[in-house]
């Protein structure tokens, strides 16, 4: 953390502050709770990692194979170059979820290297434009896949019963919301939904109230004419915090699955 922070001295009070805030509340706070439903919605928004789609465990291996070799004068081991991408990540996320703001995944890739190498390998050497595109041209190679055998079956059952809209509020990490949208046209999933939103497009990570608050005017905007309450709007993803939390405090219905053993076939069985 301390190497971040003399790399990144403008982030400083939203790196270490948010992140001790975190440790307390992870510590003190009780987990929201999803509500439980048995109606059929008129809108359903759907996280997108880990609830929709997962990584290739392919594209994790070789981007730590091509950082350890292409960013490493520090000859740090392929574990420990490993660990500096999941250390980043999971600070970032938490960082995101406090802030509510969002890191981008260029800046997110410029704190692994200067993690590896303890913040002695100069940024300004590196290509962000160069590096953003090599890391895009990893995960197509890399691809996605669908969550479980049920994602597309229940996508399917919804989108065909009619009279309801869905759409995505995802946050993002180390790939940008753009390729994410070429991600569901290549895995034929873009179909299912009115709209998408990612944090890094909007320049806000839930739960963050506002992003919920754009959702809502995004759901009015699909639904021209039609009456949709709160009550009417369910989102259904696996954090407890940023999508069980985020839906529930903007007065909406909540599905937490994947992360608790529940699966998303709970929304038709």
């Amino acid at each position: 953390m301390d190497e971040l922070l003399n790399v990144f001295p403008s982030l400083g009070t939203s790196l270490l502050a948010p992140k001790l805030k975190l440790s307390h509340h992870t510590l003190r706070t009780p987990l929201p709770k999803p509500h439980t439903h048995t109606t059929m919605y008129l809108h359903y928004s759907f996280d997108l990692w880990l609830t929709l789609i997962k990584s290739n465990p392919e594209y994790k291996l070789e981007r730590t194979r091509i950082f350890h070799r292409d960013f490493n004068p520090a000859g740090k081991s392929i574990d420990e170059v490993a660990k500096a991408f999941r250390t980043v990540d999971l600070m970032c996320n938490a960082v995101n979820e406090v802030t509510g703001k969002n890191i981008d995944a260029d800046e997110m890739l410029l704190m692994v290297i200067s993690l590896i190498n303890e913040n002695q390998f100069s940024l300004h050497e590196i290509d962000t434009v160069k590096l953003q595109a090599d890391m895009e041209t990893l995960v197509f190679n890399n691809m996605p896949v669908v969550y479980s055998p049920v994602t597309i079956e229940v996508l399917d059952h919804l989108k065909q019963k009619g009279g309801c809209t869905m759409s995505l509020l995802s946050n993002t990490g180390f790939i940008k919301g753009a390729t994410l949208k070429r991600i569901l046209v290549e895995l034929k999933m873009d179909q299912y939904f009115d709209f998408q939103l990612y944090s890094d497009e909007v320049g806000m990570s839930k739960p963050n109230p506002a992003l919920f608050n754009l959702m809502l005017q995004h759901i009015k905007q699909v639904n021209p004419g039609k009456d949709i309450t709160l009550n009417n709007i369910i989102h259904i993803g696996d954090n407890p915090r940023a999508d069980v939390g985020g839906a529930n405090a903007a007065g909406i219905k909540s599905l937490l699955i994947n992360s608790n053993n529940q699966s998303i076939f709970t929304l038709i069985s």
